[in-house]
Order: structure tokens, then sequence, then C-alpha cells
């Protein structure tokens, strides 16, 4: 495999190995995924007016606790 190599402030990279998903992930591994999940299909206007709503219902306090909606179903949760 050819590498090359960048340079990076401190900040930039101890932010980087807060991405890892497990201890001895490769930076590229690391950067190919980011890269990945900002190129896939943005949202579309419809996703980003749900998401306004539902940040407007969390701020007006119209949700339910976790506990209501699993009483609703009639499910049980664990203590």
């Amino acid at each position: 495999m050819e590498t090359t190599m960048i340079q990076l402030k401190k900040k930039t990279a101890q932010r980087l190995r807060s991405f890892k998903n497990y201890g001895r992930q490769s930076y590229d591994e690391i950067i190919n995924r980011l890269i990945q999940e900002a190129e896939e299909e943005p949202l579309t206007e419809e996703e980003i007016k749900e998401i306004q709503q539902g940040l407007e219902d969390v701020k007006a306090n119209r949700v339910k606790s976790i506990e209501d909606v699993a009483k609703g179903y009639g499910i049980r949760l664990k203590a």
C-alpha cells in the first residue's frame, strides 16, 4: 500500500482519535469513513422541516417520556 504523510495540528489529531470505532483503527480508516459520511445524500427539504418541527416540539415540551411511550404499548422497562 502506498502511503503519504500529512501534517496535522495536535488538536486535530486528538479530534480524529475521538472518532475511532476501535483501538487500533488507522487514521486512514477514520478519514475515509468521515469522507463517506460527508458524501452521502444530503437531507431533503421535507426531512429538514420534520427535524425542525421535532426540535420545536421538544422546546415546547410536546414530548412523552420513554416510560409513558412504553406504558402505552404495554412494554415493561427494566429498572
